[in-house]
């Protein structure tokens, strides 16, 4: 199965969305010869409408997209391709092409998007940044500030104010997730431990009859 280019005049647009969280990254336009290439490479490849020539994202920048999978929509004129960010997607820095809102939506995945973001921080330090800064005091401070978070949430909770302990935890949970980024340690290994301990199939049927928790 391949995607018809003779539709598009021997193009086809790509809609890129991020692996992890599925935010959508950016939209470009593929003709063969970029097409073959990402099956090869398993890198992004477009075509340049404004300079009509082939590119291959992340040459200059060095911002790759390594991909993760690959779909064809039901007419097969449309790819949809699942790719590993490294740096920003946009040519203007940011992490993608669609920040200007115009309705804004409910982020239901802010966690592994707010990983991605230190992950991104530490491969692409940026000034005054305060998670660069604790990459830079290390493994001591890091730790450090993740005990102090958590005896702070412990206060909130034992005062009785929720909307202090809302914001404990959310510093809670930025800081372990530094640490996890410092340690080389994913999100998805967290969620593929809890899956292993209480055997979450993500079926919410099965998981509650069995009520582990």
């Amino acid at each position: 199965m391949r995607p018809d280019f003779e539709k598009g005049n021997g193009l086809v647009p790509a809609i890129i969305q991020d692996y992890h969280t599925k935010e959508v990254l950016m939209l470009a336009y593929v003709n063969e010869e970029a097409y073959e290439r990402m099956l090869k490479t398993k890198e992004t490849y477009y075509y340049s409408r404004s300079r009509n020539e082939l590119w291959h994202k992340g040459e200059t920048s060095g911002h790759f997209q390594y991909i993760k999978g690959m779909y064809l929509d039901c007419d097969e004129d449309t790819l949809l391709i699942y790719v590993e960010q490294i740096g920003a997607a946009c040519h203007t820095g940011t992490y993608s092409c669609f920040f200007n809102e115009i309705m804004p939506y409910q982020n239901l995945d802010i966690f592994h998007e707010l990983y991605d973001l230190i992950e991104d921080r530490k491969v692409h330090p940026v000034e005054k940044s305060y998670t660069n800064y604790l990459f830079e005091q290390g493994i001591d401070k890091i730790c450090k500030k993740v005990g102090e978070e958590a005896s702070e949430t412990i206060i909130a909770a034992k005062n009785s104010d929720n909307e202090e302990l809302i914001g404990e935890i959310s510093d809670l949970f930025y800081h372990v997730y530094v640490l996890m980024a410092n340690q080389n340690i994913t999100v998805e290994d967290i969620e593929k431990k809890l899956g292993e301990r209480h055997q979450i199939t993500g079926n919410k049927k099965d998981f509650h009859q069995r009520g582990e928790y």
